[in-house]
Formats: structure tokens, C-alpha cells, sequence
């Protein structure tokens, strides 16, 4: 809970690939809570009430797998609604004149989107037709692929790397611009509004 609080605040990129590598250790201890704080968190070193705060959050979230029949694979809906919310500021801000730069990083972005669903790297997508969900999943899946690659001590093509490197630009600029909204910061103009 205490991560993903700070990351909810922080960046929306990262609490979303922090949602779902928290859904993939929820799967990795059978969604079971109790095997989760006996098994992960015990060995976490925290103060006893943020391993209680941590273990409330993964209990919720293992009932919410469970009850939204996320056992094997997919999201919950709170996981697909941080990745609507962004995506519909995605399609805001590329309606918009007034943010050239994200524009152009989306278009750089476009080569390797389609790349990776011509390989099926998308199959999972939330948005299966396509369209700004299925596009910035496929961005997330792309490095939540990555970071797990690492983690294995696994290699990286140059592609991939070359590929995360543009992707990272532009999640990081779309979570700046969702702190920005967020905070009344940020004017779309009305081509930009939906």
C-alpha cells in the first residue's frame, strides 16, 4: 500500500506497472493473503504496521482477483481503470494543438506499437479493437516485459531497448500531464476536450 500510494501520486505509469506486478505475485502465492504476508512480506524487513498496511492491500487485491475472475490472467477493474483514465487523457491530448511534443513522441512510439501487435504482443489488450487502451497497453505490456526480462537476468534485443527508451519518454510525459490535470493545471483547449 505504501508503494503504490507514493507511485499513485507520483507517476500513473508506474502505478499501473506496479498494479500488475503486484497482480502477478498475488497469482505467484495462489491469491492466497495469508501466504503472500507469511511468504513475501515477512521477509520485507517493515515496521509492523506498514506490513499490516501492505498485507491489507494484497488481501484486497487477491479478493478482488478472485472475485473478478483474474485467477490465471487480466485485470482487475481498478488496474483497467487507472489504464482507461490515462488513455482517454492520451486521446485528449493528441486531439489537441497545443502539445506539439507529445504528439511527435506518439509518433515515434506508432512504429513500434505496430510492430509489436504484427507480432502479437497485444493479444491481451483490453481494447482488442485497437484504439488508445490497446495502444498504451501494448506500451505497458512492452515494459512490464522488459522489467521481467531483467529481473531473469535474461538479455534484451537493441530493438526492445530502442523500443523502451521511446515508450518510457512518452508514459512519462503522459504521467506528468495526468498530475498536471490533476491538478487544474493543464488546458486542452476545446479541440482537445471529449
Amino acid at each position: 500500500m505504501l508503494i503504490a500510494d507514493k507511485l499513485r501520486r507520483e507517476s500513473r505509469a508506474e502505478y499501473l506497472l506496479y498494479l500488475w506486478q503486484m497482480e502477478d505475485l498475488a497469482r505467484a502465492y495462489g491469491l492466497d493473503a495469508g501466504r503472500v504476508d507469511r511468504e513475501y512480506l515477512s521477509r520485507l524487513g517493515l515496521s509492523p504496521e506498514d506490513r499490516q498496511a501492505e498485507a491489507a492491500f494484497m488481501a484486497d487485491l487477491c479478493a478482488m482477483m478472485l472475485a473478478e475472475g483474474c485467477r490465471e490472467r487480466g485485470h482487475v477493474a481498478i488496474v483497467r481503470g487507472v489504464l482507461q483514465t490515462l488513455s482517454d487523457l492520451h486521446q485528449r491530448l493528441l486531439a489537441s494543438g497545443r502539445f506539439p511534443y507529445y504528439r511527435a513522441q506518439y509518433y515515434k512510439v506508432l512504429p513500434y506499437i505496430v510492430e509489436l501487435r504484427a507480432k502479437g504482443g497485444a493479444a491481451d489488450a483490453t481494447d482488442a479493437g485497437g484504439g488508445a487502451t490497446g495502444e498504451l497497453e501494448t506500451c505497458f505490456s512492452l515494459l512490464y516485459g522488459l522489467m521481467t526480462l531483467r529481473l531473469a537476468h535474461k538479455p534484451v534485443s537493441p530493438g526492445s531497448e530502442a523500443a523502451s527508451r521511446e515508450v518510457v519518454t512518452l508514459l512519462g510525459t503522459l504521467s506528468d500531464y495526468y498530475k498536471k490535470e490533476e491538478a487544474g493545471e493543464l488546458e486542452l483547449g476545446e479541440d482537445g476536450s471529449l
